[in-house]
């Protein structure tokens, strides 16, 4: 098992910076998950983990040892990819044995852990096959299960489910949390998708332009973004953002202008001088209502049906609002929608440097 310490890492590409005098603790036994949009760093700061990216300058540690300089090979970390990087020509059992055979392993030891991963991935059937007689998931099994042969410190996924039909993402999803528990052995994950983040990591690293936007457990960035940003990308469809303007302020309430409605919200902020505020909440805490007292009427032009909830898109200048309905809601395009805000549920941002002040 493996802790990793990340120092200073700088990175350049030319004189693009991408990772920027980055510093993360990754914890023993840890599912860690680097989220963020394309091009923020996430792929580069993970194969600079791996040793297959160069770095400029600042340290990367595992166990306390410093392995700037030392290979791939010798940092006892196996690496997952998005494209499966499976040898063709090759059966499933050869892929597999294949760093063992390198290793010089005896071939008891390597049929052992072959089948051994085989079992766990329950992929056993499929040893005599080559990689173009599986499926786009049974492919990426083995690919996992040529990782887990190496028994390594840290196991690292560069996109791993990006490929693969929305169907088997889920069931991936499911595997891998289940290897995580089976296994104990720290994880670094890669991703984009804010829903892989969440469902499987225990720490989350939201990542932009190559620096830390925020990090902490998945609920914790849920509910407490840090920023604009984070809370744009946390949650999907992502928070309500609303110019507003604040009425007053003092040591226990928020009176904000939202809409033309004027709301009291029942929180102490940090001292702020500004009358501009963006005032955000999630489709979820939003509820619809037939009554007089409402906060906004907007007029329904998306309604999106998913079964068990129903997002409902609200005309509105600039970003549309959107609520999160009962999956057996009424309301069709063109309806005219009353709504409330859950004020125990808001969030408040500087209107000048996007972080929050609630």
């Amino acid at each position: 098992m493996a802790s990793i310490n990340i120092k200073s890492l700088n990175k350049f590409y030319g004189k693009t910076h991408v990772i920027k005098d980055f510093s993360l603790e990754i914890k023993d036994q840890s599912f860690t998950t680097l989220v963020g949009p394309s091009g923020c760093g996430k792929s580069t700061l993970l194969r600079m983990i791996a040793g297959l990216e160069e770095i400029n300058s600042g340290t990367i540690s595992i166990n306390d040892k410093r392995v700037n300089d030392l290979s791939p090979k010798d940092r006892n970390i196996a690496m997952v990819f998005q494209s499966y990087a499976l040898y063709p020509h090759m059966t499933v059992f050869d892929n597999m044995a294949f760093g063992l055979k390198l290793e010089k392993k005896s071939n008891e030891e390597i049929n052992e852990r072959v089948l051994d991963a085989a079992k766990t991935l329950q992929i056993q059937d499929y040893l005599k096959r080559k990689p173009k007689q599986l499926s786009g998931g049974q492919r990426q099994r083995v690919a996992i299960g040529r990782a887990i042969t190496r028994k390594p410190q840290v196991f690292l996924f560069d996109e791993p489910l990006s490929n693969l039909d929305a169907a088997l993402r889920v069931q991936m999803r499911i595997e891998l949390a289940k290897l995580h528990e089976q296994l104990n052995t720290t994880m670094i994950y890669v991703t984009h998708d804010q829903t892989e983040a969440m469902t499987l990591s225990n720490e989350i690293v939201v990542l932009d332009e190559g620096e830390i936007s925020q990090q902490g457990n998945p609920i914790e960035l849920y509910n407490n973004p840090k920023n604009l940003f984070v809370a744009g990308f946390i949650g999907s469809p992502k928070m309500n953002f609303i110019n507003s303007k604040v009425s007053s302020i003092d040591e226990s309430r928020v009176e904000i202008s939202v809409l033309g409605s004027n709301i009291t919200i029942p929180k102490k902020i940090n001292k702020y001088d500004d009358d501009d505020i963006i005032f955000g909440i999630r489709p979820e805490d939003i509820t619809i209502t037939d009554g007089s007292d409402y906060d906004f009427q907007g007029k329904a032009y998306v309604v999106e049906k998913l079964g068990s909830n129903t997002f409902i898109y609200l005309d509105n200048e600039g970003d549309p609002i959107v609520i999160e309905a009962s999956g057996d809601s009424l309301i069709k395009v063109g309806d005219g929608v009353k709504i409330k805000f859950d004020l125990n549920k808001t969030n408040l941002f500087n209107s000048k440097n996007n972080f929050r002040v609630d």
